[in-house]
């Protein structure tokens, strides 16, 4: 306790973050290897990654290249999100700009896997096509997890387009609230540790977890309709990926900040308080996303082959039943 108490009075301790050569100038052994050891991880994070949009560039049908490429960057987002954790933990007064990029890009993500598990299917006709006369459950989280007594919607085109259009918002709206932050903070209207009623963060943060909501809902909505359907696909462990990587890099983050800004986490010079959580984070989401990146390869690493229609399924069985009558007859 004396310690942290000491530190509170360390002008160091209410300067801003520290510059990268302040904090290469202050890592001892321990500090060399740890620091080098997370760059490797997130180097290969990138790696593999890219190795796995050429594979997917190589052996996937045009239709599903794109979505699949940025979805299998939602996890290896992952691959991302550690890149960035690691420009950040090199350059910590860069940590403002490297969480907003990897927000976005997950923004952008949320909205790819919606359309990735409407592709997996066959596509918007396909799947208007296999769901006609069904309905949506909608007493699903985030939103309406509680409200069983929620009617189901009809599956219609303008129900799809709702959905879409219920994820699509957050990834446009996250990339515009990104650029007024910026916007803001080079004006000095904007700081990420200011979080009075006076202050533009707490507004738009609390703003993108409103859109955040908005947009979990019909990827909620879409994968309980189309769960069984593509099981076979390991749809269930991606979504179970994209979760996670949706928890770690949002509400881990956030609990950290919060503990930082209360003064839980204490400073350590050249470290404030705020830098020396967002390094705690950094280091945590490193690790984190290197173990998804490898996850998710296994999962995406596959042949993507398009799912029979029902009616090419109604017509096989015909043919093997015909099949079976000509060989009785013959018999």
């Amino acid at each position: 306790m004396e310690m942290s108490n000491s530190t509170l009075f360390d002008p160091r301790c209410r300067a801003e973050a520290p510059f990268s050569i302040d904090v290469i100038m202050q890592l001892d052994i321990f500090g060399i290897v740890l620091f080098s050891l997370l760059t490797l991880m997130a180097t290969v994070s990138m790696l593999v990654f890219i190795e796995e949009c050429i594979y997917i560039y190589k052996k996937v049908p045009p239709n599903k290249k794109s979505v699949i490429i940025w979805v299998t960057g939602a996890a290896p987002v992952s691959s991302v999100i550690a890149t960035m954790s690691c420009l950040g933990m090199w350059v910590p007064r860069a940590t403002m700009f490297t969480d907003m990029t990897s927000a976005t890009y997950f923004a952008i993500v949320v909205f790819k896997f919606l359309i990735l598990m409407i592709e997996e299917v066959g596509g918007d006709n396909a799947f208007l096509k296999r769901s006609e006369n069904k309905s949506f459950r909608i007493s699903t989280g985030p939103c309406c997890c509680c409200c069983p007594c929620l009617p189901n919607v009809p599956i219609t085109r303008k129900s799809l387009f709702i959905l879409k259009l219920g994820s699509y918002q957050f990834a446009l709206l996250k990339l515009v609230l990104t650029i007024l932050s910026i916007v803001l903070w080079s004006n000095g209207n904007f700081s990420v540790g200011d979080v009075s009623a006076n202050g533009a963060s707490i507004w738009i943060n609390c703003f993108i977890g409103v859109l955040t909501i908005i947009a979990l809902w019909p990827v909620a909505i879409m994968f309980m309709h189309v769960r069984e359907a593509l099981r076979t696909l390991k749809m269930i462990p991606k979504y179970a990926m994209y979760q996670l990587v949706l928890i770690l890099s949002q509400l881990q983050t956030a609990i950290i900040n919060i503990l930082a800004m209360n003064g839980t986490i204490a400073c350590a010079p050249p470290y404030t308080s705020q830098s020396r959580g967002n390094l705690m984070s950094q280091q945590l989401l490193i690790v984190e996303m290197f173990i998804i990146t490898l996850v998710t390869r296994i999962l995406y690493r596959r042949h993507y082959d398009p799912i029979p229609d029902l009616d090419d399924d109604v017509e096989e069985t015909k043919t093997v039943l015909t099949s079976n009558k000509k060989v009785v007859d013959i018999a």
